[in-house]
């Protein structure tokens, strides 16, 4: 056997294990990995200031398990201080609401009636509060375990932040394409990952900060509600709903129908509508044109709008980081078999 096969051989083998012990991190690798592309100019000045790469990369992990754990953080206890403090009144007045929709449906549900009455017999006060209870719960186990993940992706982040330069000299040496292949991978992917970074956060902001302020004039916690509905328009499908939905039946609970109208026509009109279709996509139209610089790959910012979508359906929170990130490098694929192509026309000619 020659050699160079079973040094390929021992390669493919240790690289099986290495999959197999590494699985469970995989995916935290990864994001780690993105996220640390996305933030090199953060890094950066801070070595420019601080004049320690380590000292950089603490910083830098600081600042990101900031923007991870004191919203969430706020949120779950304020939540748990509200739920303490709900009155039996408000799932009484849940109740009749429901009892009363399901006794006297409007016209267009009127053949679901025979269903209804079989349901008025399971709603009570308990059921209700025992719902409260345990999607309390499930908040709290979702939490949990995005904690556990975000935890994980802020150790990974400062390895990457620390030792990237070093892995990615490695691969430039091992991966076999040239200097100027690897470098326009590498350039390509760090800007549309800083592009849909500060997109992302912005977009966030944004939304949440629309929602706090409209609530706050009805007497809720702006603060509050504006951070959850910023978290809860990353989630897929169902976004901003996880949150005005809950809203609109309470305020139809005790009696403001105005109010819980003007919630559902407002998250879905100006929030849902003008704000995520037509004003997120300027966003990172705006955000591409500041961020990058003249020489850098600009992406268009459609595609990483809808990146950026495809990527939240189909892989969840963290399918914002990885759809964009599996376009850019499919396309900068593309680009280099272009260039690889006519560099062979023009040898056979």
């Amino acid at each position: 056997m020659k050699p160079q096969y079973f040094v390929a051989i021992l390669f493919a083998t240790s690289l099986y294990w290495m999959y197999l012990l590494y699985t469970p991190f995989l995916l935290g690798m990864i994001i780690a990995a993105l996220l640390a592309i996305s933030t090199a100019n953060i890094q950066n000045f801070f070595e420019k200031v601080l004049k320690s790469k380590f000292l950089a990369a603490l910083s830098s992990s600081f600042l990101l398990a900031v923007l991870f754990f004191v919203p969430l953080g706020y949120f779950l206890v304020t939540l748990t201080v509200k739920i303490n403090g709900v009155e039996p009144i408000v799932f009484e007045n849940i109740e009749m609401l429901i009892k009363d929709f399901l006794a006297n449906p409007p016209e267009y549900l009127q053949f679901l009636k025979p269903y209804m009455d079989n349901l008025m017999k399971d709603i009570s006060v308990d059921s209700i509060a025992a719902y409260a209870l345990t999607f309390t719960g499930d908040i709290g186990s979702l939490s949990a375990g995005y904690l556990k993940n975000s935890f994980l992706v802020i150790v990974f982040y400062f390895f990457a932040q620390y030792n990237g330069g070093f892995v990615v000299d490695l691969l430039k040496r091992v991966v076999q394409m040239s200097v100027d292949e690897t470098t326009l991978l590498a350039k390509e992917l760090s800007s549309v990952m800083s592009v849909v970074f500060y997109s992302i956060i912005v977009n966030a902001m944004f939304q949440g900060l629309l929602f706090g302020v409209a609530i706050s004039f009805m007497g809720y916690n702006g603060l509050l509600f504006g951070i959850m509905y910023g978290f809860a328009s990353l989630i897929p499908v169902v976004g901003g709903a996880l949150m005005w939905l809950p809203f609109m039946l309470y305020e139809f609970s005790i009696g403001n129908g105005s109010n819980a109208l003007f919630i559902a026509l407002y998250s879905i009109l100006v929030i849902s509508v003008i704000a995520d279709t037509f004003i997120k996509p300027l966003i990172i139209k705006e955000i591409n044109l500041r961020v990058l610089k003249e020489d850098d790959a600009k992406m268009n910012e459609l595609i990483i709008f809808f990146a950026i979508i495809a990527g939240l359906t189909t892989f969840g929170f963290w399918g914002m980081i990885l759809g964009p990130a599996i376009t850019a490098f499919f396309l900068t694929i593309l680009k280099l078999f272009e260039a690889r192509t006519k560099e062979c026309e023009s040898n056979q000619s």
